[in-house]
């Protein structure tokens, strides 16, 4: 794939946690640039820091140190409410856990992210065709005891997608299904990336899965290696 145009830039950033009176380093001076229509796996140990820095790409988190920039933007030090806008507008997080709400049905999860920005009268136009585009079109009105762990990921990905981001950040999202329905979820992102040119970070433990990336990094101690 010819370079492409940088979308995120990320410059020597550092995060540390407090676990009582004992300090934890998850990052440890990382740096990388992530380009327009990139697929990026990024792999390592359980503990090598990267849900954390996946958090500070997707800015759900801040560094303690570090630059990171968006569109040129930097952002680690702007207000919260600001990089709420951004997440918002330019960001998909899939979380491992689907983190969608039980109280609400699979088409009200999916319309959240743009009811947020105030775009209600054509959430629910966008989510339906979002849920017919990852095959849940007749799952529509159930709820997500009512849906396998497959399915639920699906309109996680889907929830991920409404506001149409430039980039989509995924951390483990086959972690917790089976064979068939992992292979499902990939097939989701590998034409998100190749035909609607999504530019796609993922994390997995999965080396059958790197396959499918263009580029990938292995953090270790918090670092790349």
């Amino acid at each position: 794939m010819p370079e492409s145009s940088k979308i995120i830039t990320v410059k020597n950033i550092v995060k540390t946690y407090k676990l009582g009176d004992v300090k934890v380093p998850a990052l440890n001076g990382v740096s990388l640039d992530i380009n327009k229509g990139d697929f990026l796996i990024i792999t390592g140990r359980n503990g090598s820091g990267k849900t954390t820095l996946l958090r500070q790409l997707g800015l759900l988190d801040r560094p303690d140190s570090g630059e990171i920039y968006l569109n040129n933007q930097e952002v680690t030090k702007m207000p919260e409410r600001q990089r709420l806008q951004l997440r918002l507008r330019y960001l998909g997080y899939i979380f491992q856990e689907y983190a969608l709400i039980a109280e609400l049905n699979a088409l009200e999860n999916i319309c959240l992210p743009a009811m947020m920005l105030e775009h209600t009268k054509t959430a629910k136009k966008r989510a339906a065709e979002l849920l017919a585009k990852v095959g849940l079109e007749k799952k529509m009105k159930n709820l997500p005891r009512q849906l396998s762990g497959g399915e639920q990921q699906k309109v996680a990905i889907a929830r991920a997608l409404i506001n149409n981001p430039k980039v989509i950040f995924a951390d483990e999202p086959t972690a917790n299904l089976d064979t068939m329905a992992a292979n499902d979820v990939i097939s989701v992102f590998k034409r998100l990336n190749k035909e609607e040119n999504h530019t796609i970070v993922m994390i997995t433990h999965e080396p059958e899965e790197t396959v499918h990336a263009n580029r990938i990094i292995k953090l270790q101690d918090g670092r790349i290696i």
